[in-house]
C-alpha cells in the first residue's frame, strides 16, 4: 500500500469480505452485480463502500465528455 492510502478509509478495512468488494468496484464493475455478489441491496453497497471508490474521477470525466449529445 502506497504511503498516501494509508491513513484513507480505503485502507481501514482488514476483512477478506471487504477487500473484494473494495477491489470489485474499484476494478469499476458496476454496483448492482458487486452488490449482487456481496448478497447486499445496492442502497446499502452505496452507503457503506462508496467513500472508499478510488481514483475514478478523471476516468468518469473522460466518458462524461465523450458521451454523446442527446
Amino acid at each position: 500500500m502506497t504511503p498516501d492510502r494509508v491513513g484513507t478509509p480505503l485502507a481501514g478495512r482488514q476483512y477478506v469480505r471487504h477487500a473484494g468488494v473494495f477491489l470489485w468496484l474499484n476494478a469499476g464493475v458496476p454496483a448492482a452485480d458487486v452488490a449482487d455478489r456481496a448478497e447486499h441491496p445496492v442502497d446499502v453497497l452505496l452507503e457503506v463502500y462508496a467513500k472508499c471508490l478510488d481514483g475514478d474521477r478523471e476516468r468518469f470525466n473522460s466518458r462524461i465528455k465523450a458521451a454523446p449529445d442527446v
